[in-house]
């Protein structure tokens, strides 16, 4: 590789202002290998940069994924200028307006023998105390290259994490907690939008329990990878908007979940900010974690100590439901989810080792079509005409569980009716009991979240109320839940 002289590297920076070192080109010394480090850069964007000790200077790359850890992942690593020796013990803070603001932390130090250093490939064998392994790096086009291991991980039993796809594991419906709490631990409810977050080196991505990529909708949660810096990590857990009173408000995270501009996200970001509630942890460094019990999976996530501006990782509280239950129904909470300790984490499925109790009956509704408004509401509607699915004779069919004409904002019923307007249809998507005469239809792609007193005998919804729009959920996938009594 053709040496170069530290111009450009003096040229980006003013030392009078920078602590960086400013350094001159020192001997050549072996050609054979030297000293490396890597350093975690906390910039515009978090990354990671190589340095190898090579003729008098330290050649560099700017890794944005980090080192890949699995001969499976080719990652990108930027050529940038060649630094001084003594960058290679730096560690600081580089101030706001000087190049590659941000702070700078020694994350591998070590040495390497180099196999190959020419100017179209370099392959060296790293010899740090995180990072052992053989690496190939090769130009792709300009300063774009790309660095990959050559031989297998350091950790014979580490997989690539998945990049997405993974759905949340439900729990069920029941009437009461365990009768013995032995064995069983115990979280609040959150009435939010349920999420499965991916970070890996400083990249977020967040996932809607349909699969549906959220992550621009929820800009604050995304400093949460950065925070956990080279750790691959899948999450999961609850966006929660909090009212004034500390309180899950639904009703205001709805005002989260319909933007459509990136301005507009900002703007209600200040408005109404979310925090991610986190309760499991799925993925971690190279190992899928699911089949491991629910209490192992709680002792590792508490150690990643998650608890940051836009997230939290509230504590499980072994046995002492009861208790927890009835703080909840004291403070207007939706209640509790009683989890066994022992249970995997089966994605996609709901499973009866995991146990919601609600101090107030709520579920999940499509939405079939409205009643006209009358008076005030003239304008905009009545009621929503509710429904779930059901199979009959090996088919799914709607079945109307009857009217929800109370819960509803101003700002609400404009958008129901402008949302409805367009999936009006002349024929009704209820099958066997139909609506009042009155009713208008609509395709059957909204699901709303609806609270209620109870079900009549006739599966009708008694005392119904509006809480909020739920787009995380295929209208298919809605049943009648009912609750079963808990097991010993």
């Amino acid at each position: 590789m053709a040496r170069k002289t530290l111009s450009e590297y003096e040229r980006k920076r003013s030392f009078d202002r920078t602590p960086e070192p400013e350094g001159e080109i020192g001997d050549a010394g072996e050609t054979g290998g030297g000293r490396f480090v890597i350093q975690e850069h906390h910039a515009t964007r978090l990354h990671w940069d190589l340095r190898l000790e090579r003729d008098g200077v330290a050649v560099s790359w700017a890794l944005p994924r980090g080192i890949p850890p699995h001969p499976k992942e080719n990652r990108l690593a930027v050529r940038t200028e060649d630094h001084p020796l003594e960058y290679l013990e730096f560690e600081g803070r580089i101030p706001a307006g000087q190049y590659g603001a941000g702070t700078m932390t020694i994350w591998d130090r070590g040495s390497y023998s180099a196999e190959k250093f020419r100017d179209d490939k370099v392959i060296v064998s790293l010899h740090g105390e995180r990072v052992r392994g053989t690496y190939a790096l090769f130009p792709t086009k300009g300063d774009n290259w790309m660095i990959h291991r050559m031989d297998p991980p350091t950790d014979p039993d580490r997989v690539p994490m998945p990049e997405g796809g993974i759905r949340p594991m439900t729990a069920t419906l029941s009437k009461r907690l365990p009768r013995d709490e032995e064995g069983w631990a115990f979280e609040l409810k959150w009435d939010g939008v349920r999420a499965i977050a991916y970070c890996e080196a400083g990249h977020f991505r967040l996932e809607s329990r349909n699969l549906r990529e959220i992550t621009s909708q929820y800009p604050e949660v995304r400093p949460i990878a950065a925070s956990l810096g080279a750790r691959q990590t899948i999450l999961d857990g609850e966006i929660v908007a909090f009212s004034e009173d500390g309180t899950p408000d639904f009703q205001a995270l709805q005002g989260r979940m319909h933007l459509g501009s990136e301005a507009a996200v900002r703007r209600r970001a200040k408005e109404t900010p979310v925090t991610y509630v986190i309760f499991d942890l799925l993925f971690c460094e190279g190992h899928d974690l699911c089949g491991l019990p629910y209490s192992e999976r709680r002792q590792r996530l508490q150690a990643l100590g998650l608890d940051g501006p836009s997230w939290q990782t509230p504590a499980a509280r072994p046995r002492d439901g009861r208790a927890l239950l009835k703080l909840t129904a004291d403070r207007g909470l939706e209640g509790v989810v009683a989890k066994r300790t022992e249970s995997r984490y089966l994605p996609g499925r709901r499973s009866s080792s995991w146990l919601k109790v609600k101090n107030v009956e709520s579920q999940d509704f499509v939405i079939g079509g409205w009643m006209p408004g009358e008076g005030s509401r003239s304008q905009t509607l009545g009621a929503l005409l509710a429904g779930y699915y059901e199979e009959a004779d090996g088919e799914l069919c709607l079945r109307y569980a009857g009217r929800v004409g109370t819960g509803f904002r101003e700002d609400t019923l404009r958008r129901l009716s402008g949302l409805l307007g367009k999936l009006e249809t002349a024929e009704s998507p209820f099958a066997g009991r139909q609506p009042p005469k009155q009713a208008r239809f609509a395709e059957p792609r909204l699901v709303a979240e609806v609270e209620f007193r109870q079900w009549t005998a006739a599966r009708t919804l008694r005392a119904p109320s509006f809480k909020g729009l739920r787009d995380d959920r295929d209208p298919t996938d809605v049943r009648r839940e009912t609750a079963g009594a808990a097991g010993a």
